[in-house]
């Protein structure tokens, strides 16, 4: 379908983008704040807490952030079978992410003891690694509210309604920081409970989210409209469909993450300064990383929906505006990181300040920050134009090629670096630029040689050859 005059400045444009990527960008920045406020309440209650939340928070993300791409992989079908009109679709579609999500919770609790391995091999003093340990057992318990989460709320952006995902995880993460400040330093009736209560308050927000998508979704105009209960079952078809592309998605995220956990895991082998300071600069790209992954969302739904509706043209365009306005965003942030380091790291002062030189320390971190700077609007690239792919259904080409660049030369690289020939920090950082300007490269130039377009999720084109099919997908388009 073409447009032209005002509805193409629409169609394809910024307004439209934003429109749908602005309730994640805020969605992604709130998830970025919990984060970076339970790493500041840790850093303000003990140097060894604090060094302990980034390496078990991160190493926690690795083992189900699989399990929530899979299911949120339901955001991609909605989108496409919404795009053609499919109502029916797009509830069976959300049906078989809930029903992912609820066989995902027991085989996210037996990786609990391959978490624990990794921790112990990491090679972090005994007090901090205890620190580690405790978190994350509890962590573990968030894997099957968050799996959960992500299926339900790709209902909602897979349809363009992004400002409920952004509401109800804004409250959910609002009463996550809330309790984890009142848990850590003990307010009012809670016990003073350090990085444990920073635990269990993750733990309540990650269930609040599912619950809340849940009676949204189950209620209502949403129940009358896509008959939510009465789809909710499960489909062969669309199971096994969602499996073919959503575990290349599940797989690439575990392995990209997995890769960056190695990184993060092997840094706090090059002391405590290297420790902390790596914590300081890493929480901080929080601010710049996590809003460019609810832009990467918001070019996925839209790249899906318009390729539902059989306009790669929009599509395509949709992707490039994505990234350029990603790239001055992370510019834009990248230019406080240099000019202000100051302001950053006396953010996390707190008990840091005491145990290792402030000079040292903050000499460190302003050179971590000048590569986060420069590494940010490659990061941006990778992440839009990677979640723009997937959008059209190229998760085998994400899967493999991050993968590849991920583990063949990052962590690789990291091995050597720090375990063989025991460099230092900057060095390790400097190479993880390096793995970053690749990836954003590899992505950009898969991007630009439109082979995407071709791919047929939904298998149009095989039902388009079954005559009995022929008139019910007319009447759907």
């Amino acid at each position: 379908m073409k447009f032209s005059g005002i509805y193409a400045r629409w169609f394809g444009g910024w307004r439209e983008l934003m429109q749908v990527a602005w309730p994640l960008i805020v969605n992604s920045a709130s998830f970025a704040v919990l984060n970076f406020s339970d790493r500041l309440f840790l850093s303000n209650y003990g140097d060894a807490e604090f060094r302990a939340s980034l390496p078990a928070g991160i190493l926690f993300f690795t083992l189900v952030c699989g399990f929530m791409a899979l299911a949120g992989y339901v955001s991609t079908f909605v989108a496409q079978m919404y795009g053609a009109g499919d109502k029916k679709g797009c509830a069976q579609a959300t049906a078989q992410g809930i029903i992912f999500s609820l066989l995902s919770i027991p085989l996210i609790m037996l990786l609990t003891p391959v978490g624990l391995w990794c921790l112990r091999l990491s090679g972090h003093e005994p007090g901090v690694l205890a620190m580690e340990e405790e978190y994350f057992r509890i962590l573990m318990w968030c894997g099957g509210g968050m799996t959960m989460s992500s299926a339900l709320s790709g209902f909602f952006s897979g349809r363009g309604k992004t400002s409920v995902v952004m509401i109800t995880n804004i409250v959910a993460n609002g009463v996550n920081v809330v309790l984890n400040y009142v848990m850590i330093f003990g307010i009012g009736p809670f016990p003073e409970l350090g990085i444990t209560g920073a635990g269990w308050a993750t733990v309540i927000g990650s269930w609040l989210c599912p619950l809340i998508f849940a009676v949204l979704y189950f209620t209502g105009d949403i129940n009358r409209e896509f008959s939510t209960w009465k789809n909710l079952r499960f489909n062969s078809w669309l199971f096994k469909r969602m499996l073919r592309f959503g575990f290349p998605s599940g797989v690439h995220w575990f392995l990209d993450v997995a890769a960056f956990t190695v990184f993060v895991l092997l840094v706090g082998r090059l002391g405590a300064i290297a420790h902390i300071a790596s914590n300081i600069a890493l929480s901080i790209n929080l601010v710049a990383f996590m809003p460019m992954i609810g832009m990467g969302i918001g070019a996925s739904i839209l790249v899906g929906q318009y390729l539902g509706r059989n306009d790669p043209e929009n599509a395509e365009r949709i992707g490039w505006l994505a990234m350029k306005i990603g790239i001055s965003y992370v510019a834009l942030t990248g230019l406080t990181f240099v000019l202000f380091p100051e302001f950053y790291i006396n953010i996390f002062n707190g008990q840091s300040a005491a145990t290792v030189s402030y000079d040292e320390l903050l000499f460190m971190v302003r050179i971590l920050m000048v590569m986060l700077a420069i590494w940010g609007m490659a990061d941006a690239v990778a992440l839009i134009l990677s979640g723009a792919l997937k959008g059209a259904g190229d998760t085998h080409f994400v899967m493999y090629f991050q993968s590849a660049v991920a583990w063949g030369i990052l962590v690789a690289g990291q091995l050597v670096i720090v375990v063989w020939l025991e460099l230092n920090i900057y060095i390790s950082w400097a190479w993880t630029l390096i793995y970053v300007f690749i990836l954003g490269a590899g992505f950009f130039l898969r991007f630009r040689s439109g082979k995407w377009k071709t791919i047929d999720l939904l298998d149009r084109r095989a039902k388009l050859q079954e005559p009995e099919m022929t008139e019910d997908l007319a009447t759907r388009m």
